[in-house]
């Protein structure tokens, strides 16, 4: 599962560079009048970006603590002087 978020930062940083290195090849090459030319690697970075994030975000929501069985608390006193002085599990 850790490698599932490795790749979504790797495929974000790619979008970002994708990016970057789109508005800087398009100063130097005669590209730069062709604005379709110039959409395609633009949506391309951003389309690895979304990616990314969604394996990172997916990621994260899935390594939820999962318990054996549930546990329920064990008073002592009564009223506002009820303490928990232990946890009692239940078996379904």
């Amino acid at each position: 599962m850790a490698n599932t978020k490795v790749i979504g930062y790797i495929l974000s940083l790619a979008g970002l560079a994708m990016i970057a290195l789109s508005s800087q090849i398009s100063k130097l090459s005669f590209l730069a009048s062709n604005t379709r030319a110039m959409a395609i690697p633009i949506v391309g970075g951003i389309v690895l970006i979304t990616v990314g994030i969604v394996l990172i975000i997916s990621e994260g929501s899935s390594s939820k603590v999962k318990h054996a069985a549930e546990e329920v608390p064990i008073y002592s006193g009564e009223g506002k002087k009820k303490r928990i002085i232990g946890y009692k599990k239940v078996e379904e």
